[in-house]
């Protein structure tokens, strides 16, 4: 009798089998059959069994589920897969916030043993977010015209990396004095992927202004400061001859106003009409100064000598504050005069007798404007003489320079 072997049974697989006898003894002593596995599945054992006397196939099969190598997981992100790394597996890629996927989000797990598409990777895309502060408006402290700004350095914040301190500023930094006008701040963050983010504000500053003063016909103007800022103070002074009515400094105020009231100068009157020689020099007194000639006879040879030269050296004298006085002949018959008006005679007398002036030789004085007696000649003197000693006098050096500023200077 032919020995059997009992049917091949193979799990996922089948078998392709031919005997001797023909189709119908599938099993018999001799027959041999081909071993397939079902697709996603691999053979492990021999390819071909056959059936031998011993009633035993010579050897064993099994149909495995196919494998693919385990995925790597991305930096910043992972993946879930649907049962495992077998054949047919579908496996989904993630990212960390803050991270772009890169790559098949979806791979499947092929006959072949390898993973469909190509591998994933997670990279940052997103820019940092840094937000500045609102735009600062501030307005310069009486007297300044900067004012000073603070605020807070901002920070920049990415979803993957978290808090950014370390940013770039363009613009001065805070807490500096900023100067009248409009100034950009701007502020610039990297992440570690270089990704950038920036942010832009501006810092105002307005200085308080009042109307420009213009200094008055006939006199100077000093202003502290910008000259119209708030706080600024303005002083006002007149040329020689010329009196301030009105405030001699205005001060630049909140609301925008100038304090005090518009100065003028009006032309200096002098009094010849009083008992002393002492009040008329009083008139003077920070104001003017004085040359007094003195001569005993309008004839004198010194004294038409001394106003040949003077005469046209008269803006030399205006520029330096410089009145002359006359004072002509001998008592009784003697006269004094300063510009058109006359002196009575016993005031020229007291100014003689008052300043020691001699009555019977030609004589100059030259006082200051505080009434100090400064020099004397007793011949005439020339208009360079007179003018290097005036330029010499301390009060003189402010006005030589209000004159430069407002361009007062003779031809």
């Amino acid at each position: 009798e032919t020995p059997w072997c009992s049917p091949i049974k193979v799990k996922h697989g089948y078998a392709n089998c031919r005997t001797p006898q023909g189709e119908y003894y599938k099993n018999v002593l001799g027959t041999r059959c081909d071993i397939r596995c079902q697709k996603g599945y691999e053979l492990h054992g021999p390819q071909h069994l056959i059936c031998q006397s011993s009633k035993r196939w010579s050897g064993k099969v099994l149909c495995k589920q196919k494998r693919c190598p385990t995925l790597s997981m991305p930096t910043n992100g992972g993946f879930k897969c649907l049962d495992g790394a077998y054949f047919g597996s579908r496996c989904e890629y993630y990212c960390s916030p803050g991270y772009q996927l890169k790559g098949d989000r979806i791979v499947t797990c092929m006959d072949n043993k390898i993973w469909s598409g190509r591998p994933a990777s997670c990279v940052d895309t997103e820019p940092p977010r840094i937000q500045c502060p609102s735009v600062k408006e501030k307005t310069a402290e009486p007297n300044k015209l900067t004012a000073r700004v603070f605020w807070d350095t901002p920070e920049g914040r990415d979803t993957a990396d978290g808090i950014l301190t370390d940013v770039i500023l363009k613009g001065l930094p805070p807490g500096s004095h900023f100067p009248e006008g409009d100034h950009k701040i701007q502020y610039t963050v990297y992440d570690r992927a270089e990704n950038k983010g920036t942010c832009k504000f501006l810092v105002k500053v307005r200085v308080r202004r009042c109307v420009k003063l213009n200094a008055p016909d006939n006199g100077y103007i000093k202003c502290s400061g910008d000259g119209n800022n708030y706080g600024a103070t303005c002083e006002f002074s007149c040329i020689g001859g010329y009196e301030l009515q009105g405030s001699p400094a205005r001060v630049c105020q909140y609301n925008l106003g100038w304090s005090g009231v518009e100065p003028t100068c009006t032309p200096m009157n002098i009094n010849v009409n009083v008992r002393t020689a002492a009040a008329l020099l009083d008139q003077f007194y920070e104001k003017r100064r004085l040359l007094i000639i003195s001569t005993p006879t309008a004839a004198n040879f010194f004294y038409r000598m001394q106003l040949g030269m003077l005469q046209p050296a008269q803006c030399g004298l205006d520029l330096r504050h410089v009145t002359v006085v006359e004072l002509v002949g001998v008592f009784p018959a003697q006269i004094g005069r300063i510009g058109v008006k006359l002196l009575p005679p016993s005031l020229a007398l007291q100014l003689r007798l008052l300043l020691r002036i001699p009555h019977y030789n030609f004589n100059i004085v030259v006082m200051d404007k505080h009434g100090m007696d400064k020099e004397r000649y007793p011949f005439p003197a020339t208009p360079a003489e007179l003018f290097a000693l005036i330029d010499n006098f301390p009060l003189r050096k402010e006005e030589m320079k209000l004159q430069a500023e407002s361009g007062q200077s003779c031809p």
